[in-house]
């Protein structure tokens, strides 16, 4: 049986990713913060007794469900607002906040390649233009891209994630590199 200091560990280790993960999702620092926090409660309310090793799916799943579920939220309440706001009343709402490229710029020690300030700005630069593309994607294309190629997960488990087939795990996922592979192209970089 699992213990509540493994349960610890795994959300610790896990808790900077799925950030990531959320901030590319929904492009809004608060929100994202919530969606962790809320996919991290869920795990530990209802499936803290699973074994660890079923944890990282698990995880995956309710925090793609709370993304897919923030949107519906969203599309609703964007519904009102608009509707509102046709009636002149104003609703004031803050998203002017955008994830920062250089949150993801760590350099692995030993690594002094790495470390030479042409090379960073290099890296920084291809970072942002990477961020910036994933945000045009679709939420779809997006969610399936991170899981494969940012976690790391096999088709199989990202179908499981995600609530959907393997074969549309492939097509995403498809359709993800080659819109990113086009953006990058009209930004004069070559893949």
């Amino acid at each position: 049986m699992p213990t509540p200091s493994s349960l610890a560990d795994f959300l610790a280790a896990a808790e900077h990713r799925a950030f990531r993960q959320a901030m590319f999702a929904v492009q809004n620092e608060d929100a994202a913060l919530d969606l962790v926090q809320d996919a991290m409660l869920k795990l530990v309310e209802r499936y803290a007794g699973q074994p660890a090793e079923e944890w990282p799916l698990l995880f995956q799943r309710i925090l793609q469900n709370a993304i897919r579920d923030y949107y519906r939220r969203s599309k609703v309440r964007n519904l009102w607002v608009g509707l509102l706001s046709a009636l002149h009343l104003r609703q004031g709402e803050d998203d002017d906040s955008e994830p920062d490229p250089l949150d993801t710029l760590a350099v692995e020690p030993g690594c002094e390649a790495l470390q030479q300030p042409d090379v960073q700005w290099g890296r920084r630069q291809m970072l942002a233009l990477l961020e910036d593309g994933l945000a045009h994607l679709p939420l779809r294309q997006r969610q399936a891209f991170l899981l494969r190629y940012l976690e790391e997960m096999d088709v199989a488990d990202t179908a499981a994630a995600m609530g959907c087939s393997e074969g549309s795990v492939k097509t995403h996922c498809s359709r993800a590199c080659h819109s990113l592979a086009d953006w990058l192209r009209e930004r004069g970089v070559e893949p």
